[in-house]
């Protein structure tokens, strides 16, 4: 038995396979959506701000942006792999399901430069060439990452 169909055997798997719980699937691809909302829709507001959306407000009032991001890629981490569990025998062989993979860690990479920009930037300071470079990044990936994992529901049959 490989690592996928062991992955698909576990009480994990199995519960949201089986389950007629609200608990099992239904949650959890709901707290999985709710997750991405908040990561994606935090994300994008820090990117139009830096690609000049909003102008008149200091990039330091966009801190919060962070912990909000932070919350968002925990829960989609957690219910993430909850729901790789559940598919681990299609998903871990779809090119759909590895290129959203590839796509989440770009995504997620660009946090960090911008998390460092945006706390040693002065408040009247405007948006340099590379933060706007990397706005741009994140608005792509963090597209092409959502748009991957829809498709999953109807590539990776």
């Amino acid at each position: 038995m490989g690592v996928l169909d062991w992955i698909e055997t576990t009480r994990l798997a199995v519960w949201m396979q089986d389950s007629q719980s609200i608990l099992a699937f239904p949650a959890v691809l709901t707290l999985h959506t709710t997750g991405m909302g908040l990561l994606v829709g935090a994300s994008w507001m820090l990117d139009l701000r830096l690609l000049g959306i909003n102008r008149n407000v200091p990039l330091s009032a966009y801190r919060w942006v962070f912990p909000v991001v932070a919350l968002g890629l925990v829960v989609n981490l957690t219910t993430g792999v909850m729901l790789f569990f559940k598919n681990a025998t299609t998903w871990g062989t779809s090119i759909p399901f590895l290129v959203k993979m590839c796509l989440v860690v770009a995504s997620a990479a660009t946090i960090v430069p911008m998390r460092s920009y945006v706390f040693h930037t002065g408040a009247e300071q405007s948006p340099s060439t590379n933060a706007r470079l990397l706005a741009i990044v994140s608005i792509l990936t963090w597209s092409g990452a959502v748009t991957a994992g829809r498709l999953l529901a109807y590539l990776a049959v």
